[in-house]
């Protein structure tokens, strides 16, 4: 908006720093974590009065989280609303790309919204049926993907090689929605543990700043041999407003946590990082900078799958982070050793960019 308005006037004065990208993105970043830091007591409070009891703790998971009963939760709507009042404010309102991923954040938030809603309203863990909740997430990160595609190409892109690999054609818009639901899914695995989600968001966001800043500049991405995709440099705000918004989060979410993220946060982070690795052309390194929320996905999957068919856990719980507090690690061991891990898998995402 301030972006439209600056461009009607011309960029008269300082005005003229609203022009460049870089400026926006550091705008929106400190408007969203002032925005998260001074709504978020009244927040929690509200969330509290209106939740009574707060989200259901399992009885079958780590006997350490009962002291965690009658935490509020829904607080994704915080980081939500920090980012979306940013975004508006600096982003390029005429582009089709922040538009697209603004739909899968929201979106995805809306749908995990109904889940935590349902779970705090019913004092059950089962939520919104699965089927259902993938149903809605297909559906809105297809037509997101359309838009996307629609205008910068279907052409598929592998790290450590210069240049596309193969023209998907329409059968991009399949493979980007399953990036955008699956990675939307993994962030909501993994968000176990007071901070364990929050901070390898940030961390991944950090690392899509540069990789979408790269992107969007021609120069520059055809001296690293990466898809060039013009307008996608506008995508930084939105990596911007997320570390924001999730480090205002983090303020009231260390451990002990006054409110949860739950799956209006989770399922919202996950499905924007997925749009931003679709948008950049750079899915596959998303697997990469993202590995901490792939490996608690696969555990997840390799325990269902294992289970069902020997009867027997591969992990002494899933997803992966409950094994290790199984093992007898602290739960503020756990989430600081996995912020490592997801640093260096950010960093390695990276060094893609100039392995080519």
């Amino acid at each position: 908006m301030l972006y439209l308005i600056a461009e009607q006037l011309g960029f008269p004065g300082l005005l003229n720093l609203i022009r460049y990208i870089t400026f926006r993105a550091g705008a929106a970043a400190i408007t969203a974590l002032a925005i998260g830091l001074i709504i978020g007591p009244r927040f929690i409070g509200w969330l509290r009065v209106r939740q009574g009891k707060g989200q259901p703790i399992r009885s079958d998971g780590p006997q350490t989280h009962l002291a965690k009963v009658g935490t509020p939760t829904m607080g994704g709507l915080m980081i939500l609303t920090a980012v979306c009042v940013s975004m508006l404010l600096w982003m390029d309102v005429t582009n089709r790309y922040t538009w697209a991923c603004l739909l899968v954040t929201l979106g995805f938030g809306a749908v995990g919204f109904m889940d935590d809603y349902d779970k705090v309203r019913k004092r059950s863990h089962a939520g919104v049926p699965g089927r259902v909740r993938l149903l809605l997430e297909f559906a809105i990160a297809g037509v997101a993907s359309w838009l996307i595609v629609s205008q910068s190409g279907t052409h598929l892109y592998l790290p450590f090689y210069s240049g596309p690999v193969i023209d998907l054609g329409w059968f991009y818009i399949v493979f980007a929605a399953f990036t955008i639901v699956a990675f939307g899914n993994a962030v909501n695995l993994t968000d176990g543990l007071d901070g364990l989600a929050t901070m390898p968001v940030i961390i991944a966001s950090l690392a899509f700043f540069v990789i979408t800043y790269l992107v969007g500049n021609a120069k520059f991405a055809t001296y690293l041999g990466i898809p060039h995709v013009p307008g996608a440099g506008d995508l930084t705000i939105l990596c911007a407003a997320i570390i924001g918004g999730g480090l205002a989060f983090l303020w009231f979410n260390a451990p002990p946590a006054a409110v949860f993220m739950g799956d209006t946060g989770s399922l919202a982070l996950g499905g924007a990082l997925g749009a931003l690795a679709v948008t950049a052309h750079h899915e596959i390194v998303l697997g990469i900078v993202g590995g901490l929320f792939v490996l608690e996905a696969m555990s997840v999957i390799i325990q269902v799958f294992f289970y069902k068919r020997t009867g027997r856990r591969v992990f002494k719980m899933a997803p992966i982070h409950h094994h290790f507090e199984q093992l007898g690690w602290a739960e503020a061991t756990v989430v600081i050793r996995f912020w490592i891990i997801s640093f260096v898998l950010a960093l390695a995402g990276l060094a893609t960019l100039k392995l080519r």
